[in-house]
């Protein structure tokens, strides 16, 4: 080897985000991932000096920059218009993931079928069923229209010549994972095929100002399957959550370049698809005739919406020996199991050799703060097998020691309450003016709490 001239190194490349390094790594230091870094090849020399080139288009003050290209068109489903903030806007990639059967395909139908009632031809390609089979989905859900075309692909090639051929105004893929480019080594859904694929189509949406709907699979833990980089290709990320046993589904968009990130939308799936609805605090509540013990009402906040959820509990005496049971359902666990011991050490109620269940009404997640005094509530109301007052919700973060804390956004919160006829609101002190009709007890920790709902 001549003298002063050394060999290339192997360059190492992230499969997961894509991250480079000179060296082999366990660990990924950019998306933390261990085992992902893969040998790619000798690195390229670094460049000492770029030179100037030609621009796209000249630099131009901020406020004349047109925007008539980025307005949002609304897909007419007020629910999914929501969570993107206001609608689809011309050439943004949206990618939605989702646990099969949830009802991803079906509400993405429902989507085109409207866009191209409104805005144009639209596309959906299918990659997983038969042409037939979406058809008889679209005859059940009423999603027949002669701008709607579809096609059942499994090649980017055949894709981008059908993008050719109807020009849609939407493309929805579904799903990105089953779609190959022959141009690229790798297998079928695999991280490689699955960036190749993604970064084709993010590019030709660009350059025709076309919105695209990719359809992603998600892992056992309900991340998104594939490699990271493909949620910052994009430009709007939508999760699809539900149960199966629930016909309720939440839409939330956890990336948004176009409007607010943490937006919800809620529907119910049915026979006639997916279904939105503006109002569903009714579904996460009980409606009963009267109060019973081990139950409390709260309000969560998504994203801007207040709704109303409730929180039961069930104390029961461990008769079997063992240590005692704790089951949650909907619910962060070791939130629960910390509410647990301070009910139990501030609130004075023995739960050492009880066991304790827990769960959330009609399927809905509660992981905020603000639920921990209805919960605590809830726990206290089961052991005591005394039921709460009627027409009453809880707000407020329980602390270690007991304090009630604040929360945000309780002037929405309480409005809410309200307006769905609730007359008294637990808060933490300071929690600002109540609203008409409700009438506002502060408590400072749980012991006084406790003391004002069972005086006994």
């Amino acid at each position: 080897m001549p003298s002063g001239v050394k060999s290339a190194r192997p360059a190492h490349r992230c499969t997961e985000c894509g991250f480079s390094s000179a060296k082999w790594m366990g660990k990924c230091p950019e998306c933390q991932a261990w085992g992902t870094l893969q040998e790619v090849g000798p690195a390229a020399p670094a460049l000492r000096a770029v030179a100037a080139g030609p621009v796209t288009a000249p630099a131009r003050p901020i406020a004349q920059v047109q925007l008539d290209g980025a307005r949002a068109v609304a897909t007419g489903i007020a629910e999914f218009d929501r969570v993107l903030g206001g609608g689809l806007v011309p050439g943004a990639v949206v990618l939605v993931a989702g646990e099969p059967g949830v009802g991803k395909s079906t509400l993405l139908l429902e989507v085109a079928h409207r866009v191209a009632e409104s805005n144009g031809p639209t596309l959906v390609v299918s990659g997983e069923e038969s042409a037939a089979q979406v058809r008889l989905r679209a005859e059940r859900i009423g999603a027949l229209h002669d701008r709607l075309y579809l096609a059942a692909e499994t090649e980017l090639s055949a894709v981008l010549a059908h993008v050719e051929q109807v020009a849609p105004s939407l493309l929805v893929l579904d799903s990105v994972q089953t779609v190959r480019s022959s141009a690229v080594d790798g297998t079928d859904g695999g991280a490689t095929q699955v960036r190749s694929v993604a970064t084709a189509l993010t590019a030709v949406a660009k350059s025709r100002g076309m919105t695209t709907i990719l359809v992603g699979h998600v892992t056992k833990d309900g991340a998104i399957a594939g490699p990271r980089a493909l949620e910052h290709l994009v430009d709007v990320v939508v999760s699809f959550d539900g149960e199966r046993h629930s016909t309720l589904r939440l839409v939330r968009a956890t990336k948004n370049r176009f409007g607010p990130a943490d937006e919800i939308g809620c529907f119910e799936i049915g026979d006639g698809g997916v279904v939105g609805v503006p109002d569903p605090s009714h579904l996460f509540v009980s409606r009963r005739t009267a109060s019973v013990p081990g139950s409390c009402v709260t309000v969560t906040m998504e994203g801007s919406r207040p709704l109303l959820a409730e929180v039961q509990a069930l104390v029961a005496q461990n008769t079997g020996g063992g240590s005692p049971r704790r089951a949650v359902s909907g619910l962060d666990s070791q939130r629960v199991a910390m509410v647990n011991a301070v009910v139990e050490r501030r609130g004075g109620v023995r739960l050492a050799d009880a066991d304790v269940f827990a769960a959330s009404v009609g399927g809905v997640k509660i992981a905020e703060p603000a639920a921990d005094l209805a919960l605590a509530l809830a726990i206290a109301s089961a052991s005591r097998d005394t039921p709460l007052p009627e027409g009453l919700i809880a707000l407020g973060e329980v602390g270690l020691s007991g304090e009630i804390r604040r929360v945000g956004g309780t002037g929405r919160r309480l409005a809410e309450a309200a307006r769905q006829g609730y007359r008294l609101a637990l808060v933490p002190p300071d929690a600002g003016p109540a609203p008409k009709g409700l009438r506002l007890m502060e408590v400072p920790d749980l012991g006084a709490a406790l003391h004002n709902l069972f005086p006994g």
